[in-house]
C-alpha cells in the first residue's frame, strides 16, 4: 500500500523543526496548537516512526525526524516550484529589496532560489542596512520592499512575517557570562534590541559594563565568540560558536520582536507583487492578512 505524505502536514513539520517549539509553528502556519499537535501526530501514524523528543525544556528532532527533514524541505520545494513554473505569468524587469545584514544569510539565499526558480527574468537588487535606514529608504521611494525587525507589528504598509524572541548568548567556549560587572555587546542607540537588553539587566539588579557597540551582527557575533562579551540578539540568528543563556542561568526573559515586510506604496508593479507574495508564502503567511 502506497502511504502519501500531505504537503500540509510537511509544511507544519518544517515550521516546528525551523521554530523549535509547536507554538511558533503554529503562528506561522496559521493553525492553533493542538491542530498543529494533531498534524504532528498524524503524520508521525504516517511514517510509523516518532520524530520529535520533548523533555521539560527543549523540543528535538529524532534521528528519523533528521531524516525526514531534509526530503520534507525537497518535496515541499520541488512542489512550490512545480506550481509556480505552470502558473506562473512570463514576469520579466527588476525589483529592489533590502534587509538587515543579520538576516540576509538565515533568510535570503532561498527565498531568492525560490523566486529566481519561478522568474527567472526578474532581477533582484538587494540592499543590506540596519532596519532603521531601510524604513527611511521605503520613505523616500528608494526600495521596493524591505524586510526589518521591528519592537511592534503594527506599522504601516507592513505585513508581519513572524514573531521571535530576543535571547542571550554567550560563547560556547568561555564563560564571559560569569564574569561581575557582565561584559555587554550591544547594537547601537537607536536599537530597540539594545533598549529592551539594558532595561532587562536593570530590573534584574544584574550588574553590568557596555563592552562592545556595532551595527553589525558580525560585529557583535565577533565580541561574544571571542569570550569577550554576551549579547541579546533574535533567536533565529544566533551565530556559530555561541549558545543561548537560560532563565536559569541568572538572564533575564526579553520581548518578542516581530519581523516585518515593507512595501513601497508606489511601487505598484506584478514584479513587485511577486515577490512579496513570495516571501509572504516563504514565511507561511498572506498578503492579504
Amino acid at each position: 500500500m502506497i502511504t502519501n505524505l500531505p504537503t500540509e502536514l510537511l509544511r507544519t513539520f518544517l515550521a516546528i523543526a525551523d521554530n523549535g517549539n509547536f507554538s511558533l509553528a503554529a503562528e506561522q502556519v496559521g493553525r492553533t496548537q493542538s491542530a498543529v499537535s494533531m498534524q504532528i501526530k498524524r503524520l508521525e501514524e504516517l511514517v510509523d516512526k516518532t520524530l520529535f523528543k520533548r523533555d521539560s525544556r527543549n523540543l528535538k528532532l529524532t534521528a528519523d525526524g533528521l531524516t525526514l527533514l531534509g526530503y520534507a524541505r525537497r518535496i515541499i520545494k520541488l512542489n512550490e516550484e512545480a506550481v509556480s513554473h505552470l502558473k506562473r505569468p512570463e514576469l520579466s524587469g527588476w525589483v529592489s529589496i533590502g534587509l538587515p545584514d543579520d538576516y540576509a544569510p538565515r533568510f535570503l539565499p532561498e527565498i531568492l532560489a525560490g523566486f529566481s526558480r519561478a522568474f527567472p527574468r526578474v532581477q533582484v537588487e538587494v540592499t543590506c542596512e540596519p532596519s532603521d535606514l531601510l524604513i527611511k529608504r521605503i520613505q523616500r521611494l528608494e526600495l521596493d520592499l524591505a524586510m526589518t525587525t521591528s519592537p511592534t507589528s503594527d506599522v504601516e504598509n507592513a505585513l508581519l512575517l513572524r514573531r521571535e524572541p530576543m535571547v542571550w548568548v554567550t560563547s560556547d567556549q568561555h564563560l564571559q557570562h560569569e564574569e561581575v560587572p557582565l561584559p555587554v555587546a550591544l547594537f547601537p542607540d537607536e536599537c530597540y534590541g539594545r533598549s529592551w537588553a539594558i532595561k532587562a539587566l536593570e530590573r534584574a539588579d544584574i550588574d553590568y559594563r557596555i563592552a562592545y557597540t556595532s551595527a553589525s551582527l558580525l560585529g557583535i557575533k565577533a565580541a561574544v565568540s571571542a569570550g569577550l562579551a554576551v549579547a541579546a540578539i533574535s533567536q533565529s540568528i544566533i551565530p556559530d560558536g555561541t549558545r543561548q543563556l537560560s532563565v536559569e542561568e541568572g538572564f533575564p526573559p526579553l520581548p518578542e520582536a516581530s519581523f516585518l515586510l515593507h512595501r513601497n506604496p508606489e511601487s505598484e508593479h506584478c514584479v513587485v507583487d511577486s515577490l512579496a507574495e513570495h516571501i509572504a508564502k516563504a514565511f507561511g503567511t498572506s498578503m492579504e492578512e
